[in-house]
């Protein structure tokens, strides 16, 4: 499962709605996510992709303290 904070928004979707793999790098995980919401691969450059133990990813926005 890949849960995605885009935009304001959480979505959740299955790896293979995306062509998600476990041994992806990050650079590719968030082109498939630009290609998937139609966007510019920019909008994703600060996003933090955490690999969770169950093999699932949790995409957000890097966050901001102060």
């Amino acid at each position: 499962m890949v849960h995605i904070r885009f935009e304001g928004r959480s979505y959740d979707l299955n790896e293979s709605q995306i062509g998600l793999t476990a041994n992806m790098n990050d650079t590719t995980i968030k082109q498939r996510l630009a290609q998937h919401f139609e966007v510019p691969l920019n909008r994703f450059e600060s996003y933090i992709i955490d690999r969770r133990p169950s093999g699932g990813f949790i995409v957000r926005p890097e966050a901001v303290y102060g």
